[in-house]
């Protein structure tokens, strides 16, 4: 049972500038289309656990929908899904121990964890298990951080490194005492 974060951040850690946009993002060269190892790691993960506001954002997106594998949206303020989504996406709230315990217990063991709050809160009760960041390099100078406040720290160890496009350098960390 793996839960894996897999985001891109700027420089200074933000994962979206000061309004909310993520344009910065798309702002990076790319002439070859390449997904910078996104199906890669697709095929890895069982299932999908977003947050309200990343499933808000994605729903947003002018595409069809990016996902071909289960996405449990984590939502306390959600009753229903939005029409369009019901064979997308299901809901799932109360305490992320449950949650995850919940989901593994259905066969999904290796989870795909995206959204900056859902990810600080995993971070906050010790659920992470892997990162993989990649960085892009541009300095947002604020905006929504990747990190939070912890009661403790968390110590992750360096897995590997790969310079992408050039560009890009996605680091892939795994928590001290994970295989």
């Amino acid at each position: 049972m793996v839960n894996i974060v897999y985001i891109a951040t700027s420089l200074d850690g933000y994962i979206a500038d000061k309004d909310n946009q993520m344009g910065w993002l798309h702002e990076v060269p790319n002439p070859g289309g390449s997904d910078f190892g996104f199906s890669a790691f697709m095929k890895r993960v069982d299932a999908l656990l977003m947050g309200r506001r990343t499933f808000e954002k994605v729903v947003g997106f002018e595409c069809e929908w990016p996902y071909s594998k289960p996405v449990f949206v984590l939502s306390n303020s959600m009753s229903d899904v939005p029409e369009g989504y019901e064979d997308k996406v299901t809901l799932v709230r109360g305490d992320l121990k449950k949650v995850v315990a919940e989901l593994n217990d259905q066969g999904y063991k290796e989870l795909y964890i995206d959204g900056g709050l859902t990810v600080q809160n995993f971070l906050k009760e010790d659920l992470i298990d892997e990162m993989i960041i990649t960085t892009i390099p541009v300095i947002l100078g604020g905006g929504i951080p990747l990190f939070g406040e912890l009661s403790q720290p968390l110590k992750f160890r360096h897995v590997e490194s790969e310079r992408v496009a050039d560009l890009l350098v996605k680091n892939r960390k795994a928590l001290q005492d994970s295989p």
